[in-house]
């Protein structure tokens, strides 16, 4: 008697096989999708990283403890529209906070959503009176007082959550 060869993977096994994919693709599609938002959102934070270092280094050379740099003049602003693909505009104030404008992500709740940087001294917010002091930290991303509208923050890197 001869005995007949298997030549191949039956219905059932490939129905399986089909079925595990479909599961592990509609639990990584998403993690996935978050990710990637989250990786570009960083691009966002990177492009006030020049701002926050002039800010800083202004206002610890000062040579008096009145600032006197004007709003959207402290030299790293970039216009709206002149930013890179995730950024469309960065601004800052008198006082120095930063704010970033996001674009190019193809979801309403993270485009035109604006992140703010804000310098501490201490616990407190930084003043145009604070000239000659040392920034000891910088706020990102809180909604509540410093106008970030973004307020989905599992989209923020780790770096800015608060």
């Amino acid at each position: 008697m001869k005995r007949r060869v298997q030549a191949g993977f039956t219905l059932i096994e490939l129905m399986i096989v089909v079925a595990i994919i479909g599961i592990l693709a509609a639990v990584a599609l998403p993690a996935y999708q978050q990710y990637t938002k989250k990786a570009k959102m960083a691009e966002v934070i990177l492009a006030a990283s020049a701002c926050r270092t002039t800010i800083t280094e202004t206002i610890q050379s000062a040579s008096s403890n009145a600032l006197t740099v004007a709003a959207n003049l402290w030299g790293c602003e970039v216009s709206a529209g002149s930013g890179s693909k995730y950024v469309n505009k960065v601004e800052t104030t008198t006082a120095g906070k930063i704010t970033v404008t996001a674009q190019g992500f193809g979801d309403t709740d993270i485009d035109t959503k604006v992140i703010t940087l804000v310098p501490l001294i201490g616990t407190a917010v930084a003043t145009i009176n604070d000239g000659q002091r040392s920034v000891t930290a910088w706020r990102c991303g809180d909604t509540a007082t410093d106008g970030t509208s973004l307020t989905i923050v599992k989209y923020l890197p780790g770096s800015c959550k608060g």
